[in-house]
């Protein structure tokens, strides 16, 4: 989960000046040498030292775990949004609503995140994981209204919004620079591997006929419940002093320790808004931002994309083969993020990656506006497509996450979370307008789904126009005169003026004996007939209206390329190789200065 550089002789374990060291930390830190009682043991979670490679992927594993977790929590009402709005009697316009609130709560969350920075990182994700876990698990199940519901999708996004900062700043504390881009690969399946964890378990614990949503919320609350047990148990932060360094190698560990006697951790968190809010923290955050409006799209809304504008007459694809092509979809992400993270690391840059990316999904998005609405798009040309879209935007995000971090750390090394808070809080707002705009763009959608649970009616009302239209059309155009005449159970009762009528509408007396004879088909049109139009009128309108909010997404990775200019990075593997060499050097020498001297350095700039 990142790249070291092998240490050279005499940087491991501790040395002398370590010995001499006061505690680094601004508080109590973890020492295991110290018998402490259980309560101590978990209240106090700093490390007084950069840990061992085994030790830092353990804690590097349990902040990725817990990641996947919460987005997995966060994407459980995705899964079953057909059951929760059919049950709880919300129309699709205000559910998107909904989500955009608690966006809107993790714009605010993400920037009380950026206190991690002088409190701490690990309390903000174990509280988390537990509220979020309970809230999933006892609170949702019981909720049988709208009102709780919203307010309770609004208090899950406020805690989701300071985990979004809290850990990928702890896989940066564990991280140096020339790991940087792998372990954030790690980090970013989060998200991606979320939504993948809730569609599979969706497809295997829901049946067709299933009406039990509650299910799926308790799952992933016992889940959580588990991952906060591990967490509570395991999970360690470094002390502020030492966190609060560059760190570009392992090479750098003692180095690190020995300076961060000499840090000041409340000098150098002084005034961090003022410190983070430059073009460079800020350009970024928005161009990423934009980039992923087709990841929050296609997490939110692929299955009635794919439902509802790919089709070849009356035959559709299932929700089942939605479902299958965002598996793939979603897989594919997941190696992409890691594979291309490590790719990164070996070369030591991240720019080319982003701008490579940004422009194959570019491509791989004009072939999926020209494909959508096609009647002839088959299921493993979406596949394709759709994956090698995602493969390049994971290219683009995974290197964009290393490459902010390092940004981040150009300004202020020990501002880290505020920089991510920033971040964070950009993000949901852009998720925020775009979800609130997509319903207005993609009006079908409305239509689509309110009306999808009579969409198991059309088969039948497909059948009965192909057999029956010329006597379908005639009651229609005499709805009136045709209902008045269905009202008598006695045929003999009907007024002989109204039974003229009704012969000369129907064209004759065979035509309204016909008409008679298939009166409960008719009868079954009539109960369904408005919500099988709007099915149709929606499944009509779908592809133009996808299309134009396709080319947003589009214009959304476009912005990203010129934006990601400002950011930290060498563009050449081989300048990036030099500058690891002079670095190699510095620590080398500086070491050697403090071995001589027996005195600890300033803090590096």
């Amino acid at each position: 989960m990142g790249t070291d550089t092998p240490e050279p002789p005499g940087t491991t374990g501790s040395s002398p000046l370590e010995a001499a060291m006061d505690q680094t930390a601004s508080g109590r830190v973890d020492d295991p040498h110290q018998r402490r009682n259980a309560l101590e043991w978990l209240a106090h979670r700093q490390l007084a030292g950069y840990p061992t490679p085994a030790r830092r992927y353990f804690y590097l594993g349990v902040v990725i775990v817990a990641s996947i977790v919460l987005w997995y929590q966060y994407y459980v009402p995705t899964s079953v949004a057909p059951l929760l709005l059919e049950q709880l009697h919300i129309s699709f316009r205000f559910y998107v609503m909904v989500i955009v609130g608690s966006n809107l709560a993790g714009v605010v969350a993400a920037l009380f995140g950026g206190l991690t920075d002088r409190i701490g990182r690990t309390w903000v994700v174990i509280v988390g994981l537990a509220v979020v876990a309970l809230i999933q698990l006892v609170v949702i199940p019981q909720t049988t209204t709208a009102t709780p519901f919203v307010t309770e999708l609004i208090a899950v996004g406020l805690f989701e919004g300071m985990i979004l900062v809290a850990t990928p700043a702890l896989v940066r504390d564990f991280t140096p620079q020339l790991g940087r881009a792998s372990a954030m690969g790690f980090w970013t399946l989060g998200p991606v591997a979320g939504v993948l964890v809730a569609s599979l378990l969706g497809s295997h614990t829901i049946g067709a006929t299933s009406t039990d949503w509650q299910r799926e919320f308790i799952i992933s609350g016992v889940v959580g419940l588990v991952v906060f047990v591990v967490a509570l148990l395991f999970l360690r932060e470094l002390s502020p002093r030492i966190r609060d360094q560059l760190m570009v190698t392992r090479r750098d560990r003692e180095l690190v320790e020995l300076q961060a006697r000499g840090i000041d951790t409340t000098q150098a968190t002084a005034h961090p808004w003022r410190q983070m809010l430059k073009l460079d923290v800020v350009i970024s955050a928005v161009a990423v931002s934009v980039l992923l409006i087709i990841f929050f799209t296609a997490s939110g809304f692929f299955t009635v994309y794919f439902d509802t504008v790919f089709h070849r007459g009356t035959t559709y694809f299932t929700l089942p083969q939605a479902n299958g092509i965002d598996t793939w979809i979603w897989a594919a992400d997941c190696i992409g993020l890691v594979v291309f993270g490590i790719v990164s690391d070996l070369t030591r840059v991240r720019k080319p990656f982003m701008i490579v990316g940004a422009f194959g999904a570019l491509v791989m998005m004009v072939v999926l506006i020209s494909l959508t609405g096609r009647p002839s798009t088959g299921y493993y040309t979406l596949v394709w497509v759709t994956t090698v879209l995602f493969l390049f935007t994971a290219m683009a995000y995974a290197t964009w996450m290393a490459s902010f971090t390092e940004t981040v750390e150009a300004r202020n090394p020990a501002l880290v979370a505020t920089g991510l808070a920033i971040w964070g809080a950009i993000l949901r707002l852009a998720v925020a307008v775009s979800l609130f705009v997509l319903p207005f763009v993609v009006s079908s959608a409305n239509q689509v789904v309110d009306n999808q649970p009579y969409e198991k009616y059309v088969p039948r009302a497909l059948a009965i126009e192909h057999r029956y239209g010329p006597l379908v059309a005639i009651v229609r155009r005499h709805q009136a005169l045709f209902t008045k005449l269905a009202s008598y159970p006695n045929p003999k009762l009907i007024p002989t003026k109204v039974l003229f009528e009704g012969i000369a509408a129907a064209g004759g007396v065979k035509n309204l004996l016909e008409i008679d004879a298939i009166k409960p088909d008719l009868t079954f049109l009539q109960k369904y007939q408005g919500h099988l139009l709007a099915l149709q009128s929606g499944a009509a309108a779908s592809p133009a209206e996808w299309q134009h909010w396709l080319w947003v997404c589009f214009a959304g990775i476009a912005v990203f390329i010129p934006l990601v200019l400002v950011m930290k990075g060498r563009w050449s593997p081989r300048r990036a190789r030099q500058d690891e060499r002079a670095h190699e050097a510095f620590v080398t020498a500086e070491l050697a200065r403090l071995r001589q001297s027996g005195t600890p350095p300033a803090p590096r700039a």
